[in-house]
């Protein structure tokens, strides 16, 4: 057997040995190492819970209170200011016994509706002649609509259905400058007349006095008027003129009236409360007035019962036709005076027209006066105007409203140079003189009840010189307005 002899490796290769494995021990660390964990846990894991919240402390609470309540607080003022906002622009409504009105919040617009309404009854007891006809009617009816623009300019309109026609009563506005001097135009009522120039919601009895029927109801044309001193007022105007008691729409002549009326109330800033509400006034127009025979421009004149006593001859015929031919003048004097319970009234008129009849002229001055008497039985005061209760009517509260009882005297003359030429004595009577009696009930200051009773004796107007037989008339009427 051969041997070999032993021998020690060689000292290169435990180094070579020694350098693969340090080589890759390495590689073998960075395989077994874990992975680096990524941004987001694994769903598995659950989140870290955040670290317990602290109670706020009471001065934290009351902070945090008090910031409410100023938040709270000023929603509620920006809520006043836009409200406050919105009413100092927006318009106004109202609507209550003054009717319906509606105005801008400054009070430079308004609009406003209301009117009024006459249901009315008439007897006529001992009519043996049946000059008048026992009969219900609707005397007015008229609703009132009257506008103000920029504080100064005024409209009314007022029309009226009455008696089932259609007329417009009033259509004029005004121009208030001041005091002093304002101007209206358009149709209205003359200043000329005492009793007329009340509104027919505020009259004492339900027909106006005999006065007047000799002066203008309404008709077209410009006046100026003011105050020239506490006591002092005037109207002064020019219109086309109208017939005695009549109105007009139109002019069908280039002639003209004046017209003017001074109102004194010399105790009105007295410190006796019993004197301050004393007036007295004249009034007067002029002007020419031609008539023909299909329209003679002259009027026919009515009793405090509506029935009319008075006409001129007109058959038309130039013969037989009385016409007006030429100046025609009215002149009044008149006077108010109220004090606690008690109203007095009283007018005087008298109207002058020349007048034709074929190649007969004359100028005829007919007369007329009034005196009515007032008293408040349940102690409200008198105005002169409706009457406001100091407890209106309500069945359940046993109040009854306002209680006034009218009295008056009247009389309308006709001149004696009328007849027989002008006028025919045996138809139209030369004087008219009537006495009356009424009740006024005002159940609240939109709701009245009035009943009148008037006698009127008659000179003339009947066959072969008699008189025409006296007339009665029993009136009543319910009043609304608003």
């Amino acid at each position: 057997m051969s041997s070999r002899p032993f021998r020690l490796p060689s000292p290169a290769l435990p180094a070579a040995a020694l350098a693969v494995f340090l080589a890759a021990a390495p590689s073998r660390a960075l395989a077994q190492a874990p992975s680096e964990p990524t941004q987001t846990p694994p769903a598995s894991q659950p989140a870290p819970a955040d670290p317990p919240a602290q109670a706020p402390t009471p001065e934290e609470r009351i902070h945090d209170l008090d910031q409410q309540i100023k938040i709270l607080a000023r929603q509620i003022e920006i809520e006043k200011e836009a409200a406050d906002a919105a009413k100092a622009t927006g318009p106004v409504v109202t609507i209550g016994p003054n009717g319906l009105e509606i105005r801008s919040a400054d009070s430079s617009f308004r609009f406003r509706f209301r009117g009024y309404l006459h249901a009315d009854t008439r007897l006529y007891p001992g009519d043996d002649d049946n000059r008048g006809v026992d009969s219900f009617l609707l005397r007015r009816a008229r609703p009132i609509i009257e506008t103000t623009a920029f504080k100064i300019f005024d409209f009314r309109l007022m029309t009226d259905f009455g008696g089932g026609t259609a007329v417009v009563q009033d259509a004029y506005f005004d121009a208030r400058f001041g005091k002093f001097f304002n101007v209206r135009a358009g149709k209205q009522k003359p200043p000329v007349g005492q009793e007329r120039l009340y509104s027919a919601v505020d009259i004492p009895f339900i027909e106006r006095a005999l006065p007047t029927a000799l002066v203008p109801n309404r008709d077209v044309g410009v006046i100026g008027y003011g105050e020239l001193a506490p006591w002092l007022t005037y109207q002064v105007g020019v219109f086309n003129g109208v017939i005695d008691g009549g109105s007009g729409d139109a002019d069908t002549t280039d002639s003209k009236d004046v017209v003017g009326r001074l109102a004194f109330s010399p105790f009105k800033t007295s410190k006796n409360p019993q004197l301050q509400a004393f007036t007295i006034g004249v009034a007067g127009s002029s002007g020419k007035e031609v008539g023909t025979l299909a329209a003679p421009a002259l009027a026919q004149y009515r009793s405090g019962g509506q029935l009319a006593f008075f006409r001129y001859r007109s058959d038309l015929t130039a013969p037989n036709t009385t016409i007006a031919d030429g100046q025609r003048t009215r002149f009044t004097t008149h006077g108010h005076y109220y004090v606690g319970q008690l109203g007095l009234q009283a007018e005087y008129v008298i109207s002058k027209q020349a007048v034709r009849r074929a190649t007969t002229t004359a100028t005829l001055a007919n007369q007329s006066w009034q005196l009515t008497g007032s008293w408040v039985l349940t102690g409200e005061a008198e105005t002169g105007r409706i009457i406001a209760p100091r407890k209106t009517f309500d069945w359940s509260k046993k109040t009854w409203g306002a209680f006034e009882i009218v009295a008056r005297i009247n009389g309308l003359t006709i001149d004696d140079d009328a007849f027989p030429v002008f006028a025919n004595p045996d138809v139209a009577a030369s004087e008219a003189t009537a006495a009356g009696l009424g009740l006024n009930w005002f159940l609240n200051r939109n709701v009245k009840i009035a009943t009148n009773y008037e006698l009127t004796r008659f000179e003339r107007g009947a066959p072969a010189g008699a008189d025409r037989p006296d007339e009665h008339a029993l009136f009543t009427r319910v009043q609304i307005g608003f």
